[in-house]
């Protein structure tokens, strides 16, 4: 078991798609500042938001795994066909899911207004990414990949 974990560890392709992620998540709580003036804690751990950290992983991954296997490998373009799936659903089917939450939200609200007996949670509307969004999130799991490409 510890010799599991420690390849894991030592799997730098798969540290440093991670540390992209963990990076993009970081970088929505002062953006959510500067943006609606609120601290939020809860961007650490939800979908959606500046940037995507969806596309920041799978763009890290991407890239490392075109580093160390090299451009022209299976590996890397079995990576890259995953990456484009990934970011396609951040910015597509979630992002539409969003917009129906939204609506649906707004349903909700109009019947209450009417005094109907109806108790239901909200739906969540912050689901995908625009496509500025996943932009930015590949290239910032790009460059953090190039920026520890020496670590490899």
């Amino acid at each position: 078991m510890q010799e599991i974990c420690s390849g894991i560890l030592n799997n730098h392709v798969l540290m440093v798609a991670l540390i992209a992620c963990l990076a993009a998540q970081i970088m929505k709580l002062p953006i959510e500042l500067v943006k609606n003036r609120k601290f939020n804690l809860r961007n650490l751990v939800t979908t959606g938001g500046m940037p995507s950290a969806h596309s920041a992983f799978v763009g890290a991954l991407a890239t490392g795994v075109g580093q160390t296997m090299g451009w022209e490998s299976s590996e890397f373009a079995i990576a890259t066909i995953f990456a484009i799936i990934v970011m396609y659903d951040a910015a597509g089917v979630r992002q539409a899911a969003g917009k129906q939450a939204r609506i649906l939200n707004q349903l909700i609200d109009e019947f209450f207004e009417e005094d109907h007996n109806f108790n239901e949670a909200r739906l969540k509307e912050l689901l995908g990414h625009t496509p500025f969004q996943v932009l930015v999130g590949l290239g910032l799991g790009i460059a953090i990949s190039w920026l520890a490409w020496p670590a490899y």
